[in-house]
């Protein structure tokens, strides 16, 4: 077949061939970071239970999601090397034996301190899941793929969130703290076992090339090769901006803000938080779809997610009188759930400029950006809450700070990651241009 038709079905040579064996394999993946996300997102339910159980106010508290996020944040470059250098299946394992003792350890914490390193080797774990299933898209997907499959594997961790919210929540509150963290962390050890017996890291005949790994020298050949790509920067800026306003709000300080500052019950508010996580999940089938046949497009809805989450905010923060209005707040988190789909965006940009040995490294850079600016978000608001008497309206602020920094990065390496991005492009045209016999 000739260069021109192979494109124009839409496959590039040496890609891998999808279909339904790539679907329940990469459905095997997609179901550790499920997992992960259920646990990762059981304190945001957990909150003022966790509050009352281990005595401790809003900065202490928010040390609770910051540790872990910095556990993860930490973890993005480390992990990516990793999935680079092991595979998709040792480095998911691993992290789902390191979530499942976390969550565990946390529902049998006697105190703050053991609480706390159980976050944080939960984190740890977490840590290990979402490029491992990024790069399990990338080996069993045809490329053109690339951002729905990204995209959905963000819907079904989001679909955890859901569990979190309105199954763990009702569990929490139905039959007790130990109970239900030590029941929910059975399904880490399902997911473990799907992974040893049926996960593998690609198909047949398309084995990645061997790659020689010297230690750390190789070690500073991915990371350094990958972040001299402007589409890696970019793509973790973009990340940065766009992933961390709905972070924080289902992390942690969704539920104080909506029941401590806006006098709802826990209740409404969990309706609200499922919300967010309902229009995520719908924004996240939109925007897959948009990206994938309009490269073009990516730029133009991370910022428009940015500028809509910022004027809702702004709006809400500045409603005059002690509470905003629900429909204010039903717009709010709707808009919220864009937040998700929105930092996908990232890897969008990030997987063009690498090739396939440094995928997972690249999205570890990338996926850097939204846990650190939800990292420092948290501590911000928990700092600025006990430093006003809990104003949650100076607190919040803190968001248009970060926001404001993220959108300066991406105006700044916008054209110079496009013009590499071309460039990128005909190279390959060129390259994969069959002359006929």
């Amino acid at each position: 077949m000739s260069g021109t038709a192979t494109r124009a079905a839409g496959t590039l040579p040496g890609d891998p061939p999808g279909g339904r064996r790539a679907l329940a394999v990469w459905g095997i993946g997609v179901s550790v970071y499920f997992v992960a996300v259920i646990f990762r997102t059981s304190l945001g339910v957990a909150g003022l239970d966790a509050a009352d159980r281990f005595d401790v106010g809003a900065s202490a508290l928010s040390t609770f999601s910051i540790l872990q996020l910095l556990v993860y944040a930490g973890m993005q470059i480390p992990v990516g090397l990793l999935v680079d250098r092991l595979g998709t299946k040792k480095v998911l394992s691993l992290g789902a034996v390191l979530f499942t003792l976390g969550q565990l350890g946390f529902a049998l914490s006697p105190s703050y301190g053991m609480a706390l390193a159980a976050r944080a080797l939960l984190g740890c774990g977490d840590a290990m899941t979402f490029i491992s299933v990024l790069r399990l898209g990338t080996r069993w997907f045809p490329a053109r793929r690339g951002p729905l499959v990204g995209q959905m594997a963000g819907l079904i961790g989001m679909a955890g969130n859901l569990v979190s919210t309105l199954v763990l929540a009702r569990l929490l509150h139905g039959i007790g703290w130990t109970a239900a963290f030590a029941g929910s962390s059975l399904a880490g050890v399902v997911v473990l076992v799907l992974v040893l017996l049926f996960l593998k890291d690609h198909p047949e005949g398309h084995e990645p090339e061997p790659v020689s790994h010297q230690g750390a020298a190789y070690v500073r050949r991915q990371i350094a090769a990958s972040w001299r790509e402007p589409g890696t920067r970019l793509g973790l800026w973009v990340h940065f901006t766009t992933q961390f306003p709905a972070m924080v709000f289902l992390l942690l300080w969704g539920m104080p803000f909506l029941v401590e500052a806006q006098g709802l019950s826990r209740a409404v508010a969990g309706e609200l938080l499922t919300l967010v996580v309902l229009a995520n999940m719908a924004v996240g089938l939109v925007y897959g779809q948009v990206v994938a046949r309009h490269h073009a497009a990516r730029l133009p809805l991370a910022l428009g997610t940015v500028g809509s989450t910022a004027l809702l905010w702004a709006v809400t923060l500045a409603w005059p009188g002690d509470r905003a209005p629900m429909w204010l707040l039903i717009v709010l988190c709707a808009v919220l759930g864009a937040c998700g789909p929105a930092s996908m965006i990232g890897f969008d940009f990030a997987r063009p400029a690498n090739p396939p040995e440094r995928q997972g490294t690249a999205s570890g850079i990338t996926n850097m950006g939204g846990f650190v600016a939800s990292m420092t978000t948290l501590f911000a608001i928990g700092v600025l809450l006990d430093a006003t008497g809990d104003d949650y309206t100076v607190a919040f602020s803190a968001v248009f700070v970060l926001q404001a920094l993220g959108v300066t990065q991406i105006l700044r390496l916008r054209r110079r990651a496009a013009r590499r991005e071309r460039e990128r492009l005909v190279a390959s045209r060129v390259s994969t241009v069959h002359v006929p016999a």
